[in-house]
Parts: structure tokens; C-alpha cells; sequence
């Protein structure tokens, strides 16, 4: 029953329109984002920036838990702070939007990375992604949604217009409705990654 309930999940997400006309050097924008992009990968740091600035992107919205940090606070995204900061020099705007409770860690990441955000951001419901279109002065099709949830991140992706990049969920205890659902709207971390320790002693410097 829940695979069929998740397969009808994600079929559905595939029938949304999205509206992607812009033309690069004879291709459009959306023939760039659906050959460079990919819809899956196992971290942050391994998607290729050159492949987003083919495709047109720039900008960039985060997902903050699971995606750079763990819930628990344990493990980072490896380089993922060296991948945003090559993104920056390329001139890729970013947001960050957390649904997350505890806003103290949104607060910190948001310094410690320089990136503006959102919480709580209530994805997948528009509101969140529309102010950050709207503070980065970027459409829809120009940014890219990045994190590690289907029913938050990628399906609000999809409800708002933008492509998406689902990335493995990074190692953490599960939530009560991960341990229902989790399979089906997550990657698991792929065995033998690299992880990155991250110490929760800095929320409180």
C-alpha cells in the first residue's frame, strides 16, 4: 500500500507544468536542465557548478537539516561549505529555507555560511520559495532547489517551477515518520561516503 501511495506520489509530482522557454546558444533552458542536471546525487559538493551555470542557474535555495548538517548535529555535508563558496565566486545567489523547530542552528548556519533563510519555511507551500525569488530578483526556472526530502523539497520545487537536485540524506536518527515513510522520500547515505564531524559546541560561541 505505501509503495503504491509513493509511486502515485511521484507521478503525480511528474504532471505538473512547468514553463522553462529561454533559449541558450539554440537550446532551450529546459533541454540544458534535463540533460546537465541531475535529480539525484549523493552529496552537495558533487554537483557540477559548471553544469548549473549551463543550465542557466543563478540561484540557488538549500534545505539546512540532512542536507548540509545532520539533524543531530553529528556529521556535515563534506566540502560543502568550499562548494557554496566556489558557487558564490561564480556569482550564484543562495537562500535557505528550514523547516526545522530549532531556530537557534538556522540562525547559525545562516551567519557561519553568509546565506540569508527562512524559518520556518513551511515547504513544500509556496510562500517561502516565492520570497526568496523575490529577494534574490530571480525567476522561478533560474534558481534551483537543493535537499534531501521529496515531500518537502522537491515536490515544492515542482509546485513553485524550479528544477530540483535531491541529495542522499545525510546519517541521523530517524524522526518518528521516517521510520513509516523515510524510504520513500529520502536516498539513504550511501555506505563507506565520507562523513565530516561536526561538533554542536558552536551554537554556543
Amino acid at each position: 500500500m505505501l509503495n503504491h501511495l509513493a509511486s502515485l506520489f511521484r507521478a503525480s509530482i511528474s504532471l505538473i507544468p512547468i514553463n522553462r522557454s529561454s533559449k541558450v546558444a539554440g537550446r532551450s533552458q529546459n533541454e540544458y536542465q534535463t540533460t546537465c542536471l541531475p535529480k539525484q546525487i549523493e552529496t552537495l559538493a558533487l554537483i557540477d557548478l559548471n553544469c548549473l551555470i549551463q543550465a542557466q542557474i543563478k540561484g540557488i535555495i538549500l534545505d539546512l537539516d540532512n542536507t548540509i548538517v545532520s539533524e543531530d548535529d553529528r556529521y556535515l555535508s563534506p566540502n560543502a561549505e568550499d562548494w557554496i563558496e566556489q558557487a558564490k565566486s561564480l556569482g550564484l545567489k543562495f537562500y535557505i529555507l528550514s523547516n526545522g523547530k530549532r531556530r537557534y542552528r538556522v540562525r547559525y548556519w545562516s551567519a557561519r555560511l553568509d546565506i540569508p533563510a527562512i524559518n520556518p519555511a513551511k515547504k513544500p507551500f509556496p510562500s517561502a520559495f516565492h520570497k526568496a525569488f523575490h529577494s534574490m530578483q530571480l525567476a522561478p526556472e533560474q534558481v534551483v532547489v537543493i535537499g534531501d526530502s521529496l515531500h518537502t523539497d522537491v515536490i515544492g520545487a515542482f509546485w513553485v517551477g524550479c528544477p530540483c537536485i535531491q541529495v542522499a540524506t545525510l546519517p541521523h536518527p530517524p524522526r518518528w515518520w521516517e521510520i513509516i515513510l523515510g524510504r520513500f522520500v529520502q536516498i539513504p547515505y550511501p555506505k563507506g561516503f565520507e562523513l565530516w564531524k561536526f561538533d554542536p559546541a558552536h551554537y554556543q560561541n
